[in-house]
């Protein structure tokens, strides 16, 4: 807004400021509206102000609104998930995305995934009950995540959240719809007083693939709800009921992320399913608008700006949290995250999908794990099983990668899967092949806990999920309070990235009017939370 014939006067202690430090202090203030005036020393800056008659005050250049973070997004979000900001700490899978991080966002009334992926049904059950004593009524999901090599987990998840009545899921990772998520969702739907559909089930579908999209943006298809039906996994009213309501409430759209990941760059990504999301509305007009977020690259508060102004009703991060305190990774690894760079990633097979050839994104900045879990799927392509691993090789791998015998790694993996799922050992018998990926599968899944756990002797086999957020992230909280892994709390980096994020979309709003602020008076600069509210308390 360039509107030079009405200009401003302020009492002596509000004048409007020219120095940097000034100017940004005033468009820091969220809570105020911020005005941008030509001043004898130059262009100068305030919060809040009044007009004057023509000639009593200081020309006016350009004016933006107060801007709560909360406006960022989607209303509908906030509503519908009970939360106060448009913002979801995404799940990271063995309990990474701990039950210490989703309770502490739950209490500043923010919602974050449990990353239940991975985890054995009693892992997933004491988690469940801290919640319902620790956060009843506050807002949590679960992560669901897509295992086609070990379909007993989804199954059995499944019925725990139903048993435990989990709010919402975030699904992941799925290339198509399974009985045990559309059981999920469709035993949840019921009518009102008023004879609406309500889906007491929520769901998050994650995705990055426009035909993995649409399936969570259409119904459960009649086959799947039927043979539910049957089975008497559901009722008849919600069998008919299922016809109504589409798979989502939400689709977040995945571009380059941490752990299973298209990366595909977000720009590109988030428009197409947007657009898509308005096809199948025109199609089915559903009463409540499919809500789609953004994830993936989101490590600064100008990254969270920019998907907000693509047209995001929430956003999504992940592996900034991995390096926060209540995280259930390791203090190593959280040491290693925080030293990232944005180039400091790599793909890597992963282990819930290895036979398919799936890829994960990974930290190799530390770690020799990206290049062993590759030669270990080049071996698994080249050979039939173990016995045709030539003598040097197999040398190799018991020496530098497993340290141990081969057969001994096998026995190992017939006791753990003996407890977690018998028919992975059926499935062997006879299959050479499938022997050898279940061995090279148990490196992959002792990776991660190792990283977990923090093993000090397996450390250059970490396998840690990471994004080239979490070195755009360290990047901009160098010589912050934030830098130390210590000072890093999930709910204090919500806030910044929300806060820096309102911040920066109004400095768009001044660059649209043609205002060019000082460089170091626009980049939002993260400092402690009690310290910025005394800091406002005391300009207000």
């Amino acid at each position: 807004m360039d509107n030079q014939a009405t200009p401003l006067r302020w009492r002596g202690e509000q004048y409007p400021s020219t120095d940097p430090a000034g100017i940004y202090a005033a468009l820091v203030d969220l809570d105020r509206p911020g005005f941008i005036v030509r001043t004898p020393q130059g262009i100068g800056a305030v919060a809040g102000g009044r007009t004057a008659s023509a000639g009593d005050g200081l020309p006016l250049l350009a004016a933006v609104p107060p801007l709560s973070p909360r406006r960022l997004g989607s209303k509908a979000f906030l509503a519908a998930h009970g939360v106060r900001l448009p913002y979801m700490a995404g799940a990271m899978a063995g309990g990474i995305a701990s039950a210490d991080m989703v309770v502490a966002l739950a209490k500043e009334g923010l919602l974050a995934s449990f990353g239940a992926a991975g985890l054995l049904p009693e892992s997933i059950e004491k988690a469940l009950n801290r919640f319902a004593t620790a956060i009843p009524g506050l807002p949590y999901a679960v992560n669901l995540i897509h295992s086609p090599s070990e379909e007993r987990l989804e199954r059995e998840a499944v019925e725990l959240f139903l048993r435990h009545r989990v709010p919402c899921v975030e699904a992941s990772a799925f290339l198509g719809l399974t009985p045990h998520i559309v059981r999920y969702r469709v035993a949840g739907l019921r009518r009102d007083a008023d004879g609406r559909v309500v889906a007491g089930n929520r769901v998050i579908a994650k995705v990055s693939r426009s035909e993995t999209a649409e399936r969570f943006m259409r119904p459960a298809s009649a086959s799947l709800v039927s043979s539910l039906l049957a089975q008497g996994l559901i009722t008849a009213e919600q069998a008919e009921l299922a016809k109504y309501v589409p798979m989502a409430d939400d689709i977040t759209v995945e571009a380059d992320s941490g752990g299973h990941t298209d990366r595909r760059p977000l720009p590109a990504l988030l428009p197409t399913i947007l657009r898509l999301r308005d096809t199948v509305q025109r199609e089915h007009h559903y009463p409540t608008l499919i809500r789609v977020g953004a994830a993936g690259g989101l490590g600064t508060p100008t990254a969270v700006a920019a998907a907000f102004a693509m047209g995001a009703a929430y956003v999504v991060t992940g592996s900034v949290n991995q390096s926060c305190v209540e995280s259930g990774a390791s203090k190593a690894t959280k040491a290693m995250l925080a030293d990232a760079g944005i180039a400091d990633c790599d793909m890597a097979p992963a282990a819930d999908m290895f036979e398919m050839g799936v890829e994960l994104q990974v930290l190799k900045k530390g770690t020799l794990f990206p290049m062993r879990a590759k030669r270990l799927y080049e071996l698994y392509q080249t050979y039939e099983g173990l016995e045709a691993l030539p003598q040097a090789e197999r040398i190799r791998l018991e020496t530098q990668i497993f340290r141990r015998p081969l057969e001994d790694v096998w026995q190992e993996c017939v006791g753990y899967f003996e407890r977690r799922d018998p028919e992975q050992l059926e499935r062997a018998k006879g299959s050479p092949k499938r022997r050898m990926a279940l061995v090279f599968r148990w490196y992959l899944g002792m990776s991660s806990r190792w990283s977990t756990v923090g093993d000090a002797d397996r450390t250059l086999d970490y396998q840690v999920w990471c994004g080239p957020a979490m070195g755009s992230f360290n990047d901009w909280v160098t010589a912050s309070y934030l830098k130390p892994p210590g000072n890093r709390r999930v709910a204090d980096v919500a806030e910044h990235l929300m806060r820096g994020a309102a911040f920066h979309t109004r400095l768009a709003q001044l660059r649209t009017a043609g205002v060019q602020l000082p460089v170091s008076a626009a980049d939002y600069r993260p400092v402690p939370l009690e310290t910025a509210a005394a800091s406002l308390g005391g300009a207000a």
